[in-house]
């Protein structure tokens, strides 16, 4: 939202610069004033998430899908393929659908993209952005057209 709100802005000044209109360049001042706040809340929110390990730890043993989710990136960058999965999967439990994709990606770095199908289908089923996009014709999983969702 707050890059689209910047690069209306972007555009609002510079129409206004070309047709010299004072009030495109006072509309563009309001917009690019707006998308810099939301980008401070979208920064301050992001930096409240986890501020260290410890805190992620002791999160995603209390069964924050989210938490579990950051551990078990970290497990996978250490080559702990198993505890990774582990996270994942109670992160899957609890519906987090990013952990799906994460499983999927999990999956197919281990064994092979057909073993990760199951994983980005049901990603994608629950809405996740990247995964319908592997489904889509004439991507990924569908490449012919014969395997949509």
């Amino acid at each position: 939202m707050a890059l689209l709100l910047l690069l209306a802005a972007a555009v609002l000044s510079v129409l206004g610069w070309v047709y010299e209109s004072d009030g495109l360049i006072d509309a563009s001042w309001v917009v690019w004033i707006v998308g810099v706040l939301f980008l401070l809340l979208r920064w301050r929110r992001n930096r409240r998430k986890f501020p260290s390990i410890e805190k992620a730890q002791a999160a995603a043993e209390a069964g924050d899908p989210r938490a579990m989710r950051a551990i078990a990136s970290l497990r996978k960058l250490q080559g702990d393929h198993a505890e990774a999965e582990r996270l994942l999967r109670a992160a899957i439990e609890q519906g987090d659908v990013e952990a799906m994709w994460d499983m999927g990606r999990l999956v197919d770095l281990r064994d092979g993209l057909a073993e990760a199908e199951p994983w980005f289908r049901m990603a994608a089923r629950h809405g996740h952005f990247f995964a319908k996009r592997m489904f889509r014709p004439g991507h990924g999983f569908n490449i012919d057209g014969s395997n949509p969702l």
